[in-house]
């Protein structure tokens, strides 16, 4: 038998990880073995869409095995550690896999625990996120009952999985209220550690402009400190104060626990460090990170790990052979803002070309950085693929791994 790849993690990275490499390479020539606590795969970018009824929870599910190709072995097993100098994954119970490469790719962690209050009275009553599945449901039924009185949605700190995200919901929630007939009687905040809407300055005024228009208060600069549930309060970490009737909370982030119980692997938010172009550990080379469990400048967000992907594959294969890495992954990250009353927006940039207006992935196609009604039909079809095309491996027809400079109008904040 050849080489032993371990996959750590099975969501949308670890799983089309495993299936490129199934699909690029001889299996005779190595087994890969992947690795996750359970069974549930979940469509994270679904997430958004639950609590305004818009996707029904058991829809977003699958199961994470019946998602990789079946030549690849699936174990489900609590992650203990992982030795580095022995090359060695510990798991629940005892079992340990030997590997010739490491591919960790378990994602980011919610970390509510971490800011005073967030859990405390309040939580799950007035106060929620909708990262993750409860939360998201839960949001759904307190939006139902919801008949006035002012929304804060916050983001705790950075980095954090899709960073559009937080701002879909504002736009989303204000398309809700005013579909009910209440907008009215409906005040909307966005609350951000960030100096504008947005990290970069063309998309900054694109998307503060459009909370403008929507009649969406934004405060910047707000790193979040204290939850007052009880009080309905946000407090700043510089004790500014937002008061809210519900909080919409985007908390804390942090890589997967295991990581922090190997030494030399990960960094103080447990996040994997790589080189930002061939997605190598700089101390241990036969140790690969990608997606939302690698430290990199890049978003945290599935098409980043898409992109990603295509150069992590051909790099094992590299190492494997001893050949020098192919440095080309360049940062580029893809997303649909959806902006409500059945629009949406497309941001498409990378480390060093921010988001800019034009058309992707050519100068005929999607406007960039422009509400449309075929955006919005991009995002909703963006589903179908996820399950069907990025999952197993496949091929997106004119969209690679390198960001597209056609179509693409340089300007001026």
């Amino acid at each position: 038998m050849g080489k032993h790849i371990v996959i750590l993690g099975s969501g949308t990275a670890g799983t089309l990880t495993a299936n490129r490499l199934q699909r690029t390479y001889d299996e005779r020539d190595f087994r890969i073995t992947v690795v996750d606590r359970d069974d549930d795969h979940i469509y994270q970018p679904g997430l958004l869409f639950v609590p305004f009824g818009l996707a029904q929870p058991h829809h977003l599910v699958r199961s994470r095995p019946r998602q990789l190709n079946t030549a690849v072995d699936y174990k489900q097993a609590r992650i203990e550690r992982v030795d580095l100098d022995a090359r060695t994954v510990h798991l629940a119970d005892g079992i340990r896999l030997s590997y010739d490469v490491l591919v960790v790719a378990t994602g980011a962690r919610l970390l509510p625990e971490e800011t005073e209050g967030l859990t405390g009275p309040g939580w799950g009553e007035k106060v929620f996120t909708f990262y993750d599945l409860p939360g998201a449901v839960g949001l759904h039924h307190a939006l139902e009952r919801f008949d006035g009185g002012r929304i804060v949605i916050d983001v705790a700190d950075l980095p954090l999985k899709c960073p559009v995200a937080p701002l879909e919901f504002a736009f989303l929630a204000d398309w809700y209220f005013q579909r009910l007939g209440i907008r009215d009687r409906v005040e909307l905040t966005y609350a951000t550690p960030l100096d504008g809407a947005f990290t970069k300055p063309v998309a900054a005024k694109a998307l503060g402009g459009l909370l403008k228009e929507k009649g969406i208060e934004l405060v910047t600069e707000f790193t979040l400190g204290e939850v007052d549930g009880p009080g309905g309060r946000l407090v700043s970490y510089d004790e500014r104060e937002v008061p809210f009737d519900l909080a919409v909370v985007v908390p804390l982030h942090g890589g997967a626990e295991y990581v922090g119980r190997s030494e030399g692997l990960g960094d103080e938010l447990d996040f994997v460090p790589v080189d930002p172009h061939t997605l190598q550990h700089p101390d241990h080379p036969e140790v690969f990170a990608i997606g939302d469990a690698a430290g990199l400048p890049a978003s945290k967000a599935g098409s980043v790990a898409h992109f990603e992907g295509e150069v992590l594959v051909h790099n094992i294969g590299r190492f494997l052979a001893g050949q020098p890495l192919d440095a080309s992954f360049d940062g580029h990250a893809n997303c649909f803002v959806e902006t409500g009353f059945h629009k949406a927006l497309l941001i498409d940039f990378n480390y060093d070309t921010e988001p800019l207006p034009g058309h992707f992935p050519a100068a005929v196609g999607l406007p960039l950085l422009k509400e449309s009604h075929a955006n919005h039909l991009g995002k909703l079809a963006f589903e179908w693929l996820y399950w069907h095309s990025l999952l197993p491996g496949r091929e997106l027809p004119g969209i690679g791994s390198a960001m597209p400079e056609h179509g693409k109008h340089h300007t001026h904040a």
